[in-house]
């Protein structure tokens, strides 16, 4: 696996709430994260690096995770833990009041990958029958279009599009999706913050993963098309890159 993580301040931002990574076990197998936090007083940034560092420490600790069933339920029992100290630093701080984050993680083994998501954070998979979008928005706009009440087309540029039904962090108790895929060479998967999808679409996001180049400059190529859109967000993403068995002999 070849993997990449960038994060970009945006161009209008005064500082950057979002937050992630990619991290290896004892195994080798990794741990995707992308955070994008919300809050005053600069606490989106507390959060979402909070639930972060958090998920980092506790997959240094794992040894080989050898089913879907084995991922989901770490990834489950995990953001029910983060979401806990999370919830719990707001209400003792009052700088951090009403804080949250949104989170999308995946586990990446060499057969499978996992994805957990909270909010409107989201993972995408990119193989030979093109790109597909694997988590749902937890988001008002999302529940709109869903229900029929608006097209597609509104959605794109509806006023209540950063409107959040779910975040980590905001309540006690947390509800999440989660669903694992199975991995084959030659894809690419991506999670990235609503600051790169709001503004760059699918087709754009495939083309600049197919095109020739490292996976560093497909990942300076996604922030810089999103920037040139307006960059009025944080922009993050992570890629992990299955290469294709074939090509490498």
């Amino acid at each position: 696996m070849n993997t990449i993580f960038l994060t970009d301040r945006g161009k209008v931002r005064s500082h950057n709430e979002d937050s992630g990574g990619i991290f290896m076990n004892q195994v080798g197998q990794y741990l995707a994260i992308v955070a994008d936090g919300m809050g005053g007083h600069r606490a989106g940034d507390v959060a979402s690096e909070m639930t972060v560092l958090f998920l980092k420490d506790e997959w240094k600790k794992v040894d080989k995770l050898e089913t879907a069933e084995q991922a989901e339920d770490w990834l489950k029992n995990k953001i029910i833990d983060v979401n806990k100290l999370v919830f719990q630093h707001s209400q003792q701080n009052a700088d951090c009041k009403g804080m949250g984050t949104t989170l999308v993680a995946a586990i990446c083994t060499e057969s499978f990958a996992t994805f957990a998501n909270i909010g409107d954070s989201r993972g995408y998979i990119l193989n030979e029958t093109g790109i597909q979008q694997l988590t749902e928005d937890h988001s008002l706009v999302n529940e709109l279009l869903r229900s029929g009440q608006i097209s597609k087309e509104d959605a794109e540029n509806h006023p209540r599009k950063n409107v959040l039904l779910r975040a980590l962090g905001t309540e006690e108790t947390i509800s999440l999706d989660k669903k694992t895929i199975i991995i084959e060479s030659g894809d690419y998967l991506m999670l990235c913050s609503d600051g790169l999808s709001n503004k760059v679409n699918e087709d754009e996001m495939a083309k600049i993963l197919t095109e020739e180049g490292s996976l560093s400059e497909k990942a300076s190529n996604l922030i810089r098309l999103a920037n040139d859109y307006g960059g009025e967000d944080n922009i993050t993403l992570a890629i992990i890159e299955y290469p294709d068995v074939l090509e490498s002999r």
